[in-house]
C-alpha cells in the first residue's frame, strides 16, 4: 500500500542517457525531453548551458567555456559533468511537480563492467533520483518497439546509437547473445571528416560531419540520390576557408568501415545464437532501432547480408526510452543495482 501511495505522489522516470542524446519518459505523459547530451561549462565549473543550446556551442567556445558530451561510448567518462547533465534533464522532465524525489530507471549498454554500472547508479541518485535502477538498452529497446520479450521466442534487436552498436538476441525476458561494439554514429561522422582530409585536405567540424551524414549519407546505393552538397571547412594547405561540393557515392565510400563493423557485430551475434532460437529469427527476422538506424539504406544493407528479414522501427530514437518507462512494470522483482 506504502508503495502504490508513493507512485501516485511521486513520478517515475525512465532515461535514455545516450551518448548523442538524451530522453526523458515520465509515466502517464510519455517523452517529455528530448536533447543533446550536451554540456557548456565555465573555466570555474559552473553550468552554462545545456542541450541544444550547449550544442550549439560545440567548436565555436572561446577558451574559458568548454562544450562537451560527458558520454562516451554509451557509458560516463565525466562524472561530475554527466551528474550535473541528468540533473537538468530530470528537473526538466518534472519541474517541481511531486512531492517526492523520483525513482529512475536508465537504460545501460550491454556488457557494462561494475564499475560503470555503479558509476550510473551514483550519479542517477546525486542527480535527484530516489531509487535508481539499470536495465540493458537492447532489452529496453525491444520492450520500446513491443516486440515479445517475455514469451518463449526468439527477438533480435540491432540498437546502432551515437557511441555504441549493440546487437542482442533475446527470450524469456533475457539476452541470450549479445555484441556490444564502439562503433556506432559518432564513428560515422569521424569517417566523413577524415575522408574530407585525407580526399580534399579539406578540415571539417563535428557539426558539418553529421549534417552531411544526415543529407547524404547512405549504406546502399539507391535511385534518386542527392548530386551533391556544398561542405565548408578550412583548408589543410592554404588554411583559408574553403567550399567543396562532395556525393552521396562518396560519402557512402567514406563509411564502408563503420559499416563493415557493423555488418560483421550482427553476423558474430547470429553465429552464436542457439539453433532453436536461430530456427526462429529465420521467420521473425530482426528491427532497427537509435539514431544510426536512420542512415538510408542501411536496413538494406543488413538483408542482404543475412538473408534475414529487417524491419526499421517506426521511430528508432525513442525505443529504449519508452523501454525504460515500460520496466517499471516488473521493476519491483529486483532492484538493478551491482
Amino acid at each position: 500500500m506504502f508503495r502504490s501511495l508513493l507512485g501516485r505522489i511521486a513520478a517515475d522516470i525512465g532515461v535514455d542517457l545516450g551518448t548523442a542524446n538524451t530522453l526523458v519518459y515520465v509515466q502517464g505523459r510519455g517523452i517529455v525531453v528530448r536533447e543533446p547530451s550536451v554540456i557548456a561549462t565555465s573555466a570555474d565549473g559552473q553550468v552554462l548551458a545545456v542541450g541544444e543550446s550547449a550544442k550549439r556551442m560545440i567548436g565555436r567556445t572561446p577558451a574559458d567555456i568548454t562544450a562537451t558530451r560527458p558520454l562516451r561510448g554509451g557509458v560516463i567518462a565525466d562524472f561530475e559533468i554527466t551528474t550535473s547533465m541528468l540533473s537538468y534533464f530530470l528537473k526538466k522532465a518534472v519541474p517541481g511537480h511531486s512531492m517526492l524525489r523520483p525513482r529512475v530507471v536508465v537504460g545501460i549498454p550491454s556488457g557494462a563492467t561494475v564499475v560503470e554500472k555503479r558509476a550510473l547508479i551514483d550519479a542517477t541518485l546525486r542527480a535527484g533520483a530516489r531509487d535508481a535502477y539499470l536495465i540493458e538498452e537492447p532489452l529496453a529497446a525491444a520492450l520500446g518497439v513491443g516486440l515479445p520479450v517475455a514469451e518463449p521466442i526468439a527477438s533480435m534487436v540491432v540498437d546502432i546509437g551515437g557511441g555504441r552498436t549493440q546487437v542482442a538476441v533475446i527470450t524469456l525476458g533475457g539476452i541470450v547473445t549479445y555484441r556490444s561494439i564502439r562503433m556506432a554514429g559518432d564513428d560515422i561522422d569521424e569517417a566523413i571528416m577524415a575522408y574530407a582530409r585525407r580526399a580534399y585536405n579539406l578540415l571539417i567540424g563535428e557539426r558539418t560531419a553529421e549534417e552531411v551524414k544526415i543529407a547524404l549519407g547512405s549504406a546502399y546505393p539507391s535511385e534518386g540520390e542527392d548530386p551533391g552538397l556544398p561542405v565548408r571547412g578550412r583548408d589543410l594547405v592554404s588554411g583559408l576557408p574553403r567550399t567543396l561540393r562532395v556525393t552521396a557515392g562518396e560519402i557512402r565510400e567514406a563509411l564502408t568501415e563503420p559499416l563493415q563493423a557493423i555488418v560483421a557485430a550482427v553476423r558474430q551475434t547470429l553465429e552464436e545464437t542457439p539453433p532453436e532460437l536461430a530456427a526462429d529469427l529465420v521467420g521473425r527476422g530482426l528491427t532497427l532501432v537509435g539514431g544510426g538506424a536512420l542512415l538510408r539504406g542501411i536496413d538494406r544493407l543488413l538483408m542482404e547480408v543475412t538473408g534475414m528479414q529487417v524491419r526499421l522501427s517506426d521511430d528508432p530514437l525513442t525505443a529504449v526510452a519508452l523501454g525504460t518507462g515500460m520496466a517499471f512494470e516488473g521493476i519491483d522483482a529486483q532492484k538493478a543495482v551491482p
